[in-house]
Order: C-alpha cells, then structure tokens, then sequence
C-alpha cells in the first residue's frame, strides 16, 4: 500500500507544479499588460499636453482644427496599436496555456492509468471491464479537451485577424 500512495502522492505533485507554472504564466501576462498600458497612458499625457500647449499657440481656427485632427488620429494609431500588442500577448498565452494543458493531460492520464491499473490490480476481485472503462473515460476526455483547444485557437486567430484589419484601416487614414 505505501508504493500506491506514494504514486498518488507523485501524480499530486506534478498536478500542482503544472497549476504553479500555469498560475506563473498569468502573472508575467498580466504583468506585460499592465506594463504596455501603464506606458500608453504615459504616453497619452504627454501628448495630451503637448497637443493643449500646441493648441493654445494656434493662430486661427483652422490650425486649431488641423492640431485637433492630427491629435485624434495619433490617439487613435496608438490605441490601435495597443490592442494589437495586448490580443498578441493575450494570444501567445493562450497557446501556451493550451500546450501546457494539452502536455499535463497527455502525461497525467499516463500516470494516472498506470497508478490506476496498478492500484486496481491489487483489488480483490476486481474486473478488466473497470481498467478499461477508466481508460475510455480518460481518452474521451483527451479529446473533448483537443477539440476545446482548437476550437479555441480557431476563434482567437479569428479575432488577431480582425484586429489586424483593423490596424491596417487605422494606419491608411
């Protein structure tokens, strides 16, 4: 009985340094979020008030109008551009969130089949029908999984497109 614990207790360990890693892989993300959008309102300032000094020097009102147009449209590229770095890195951890999920799956059925097989091998009694409904029960779920997985890198290079799109239509006005 100690090895069988012990393999539960290994199978528990790997569990938890996957959800650790994963748990890392959210902070940095979120960090170089936060560090992208901390820089565009930095950035955001102190355009803001160069364009009010700007405007407040302007002659007439069409200079005035020319200062507000080339403000608005200079907000906007950067906006943009801040999207797009966020879906990136948004996207980027989700592919890795998905192949850490994916290798945690593949290498934790594996050992849970085998603390299974041999925990139920030591069973009185015990039947081959309950390995091999455990086995199809894991496979099911490694697929349900693979096709969640696709489905959602599928959706999210969809949206990197659309905000491509629309990057691209920002940049030509």
């Amino acid at each position: 009985m100690p090895g069988k614990v012990e393999q539960f207790s290994e199978l528990h360990r790997k569990n938890m340094e996957a959800a650790m890693r994963m748990a890392q892989l959210s902070i940095e993300n979120s960090q170089r979020i936060m560090a992208l959008q901390s820089e565009l309102a930095k950035e955001m300032f102190q355009s803001g008030v160069e364009n009010a000094k700007a405007q407040s020097g302007a002659r007439d009102p069409q200079a005035m109008m020319a200062l507000r147009t080339q403000y608005a449209q200079e907000t906007t590229r950067r906006m943009v551009a801040a999207a797009q770095q966020i879906a990136e890195i948004s996207n980027a951890a989700r592919a890795e969130f998905s192949r850490l999920v994916t290798e945690q799956l593949a290498s934790g059925s594996q050992d849970m089949t085998e603390s299974m097989q041999t925990f139920m091998k030591s069973l009185p009694g015990q039947t081959p029908n309950m390995m091999e409904s455990f086995q199809q029960a894991i496979a099911t779920a490694n697929q349900a999984f693979e096709q969640i997985s696709k489905a959602s890198t599928a959706a999210m290079t969809s949206v990197g497109e659309s905000v491509k799109k629309a990057t691209g239509g920002a940049k030509r006005k």
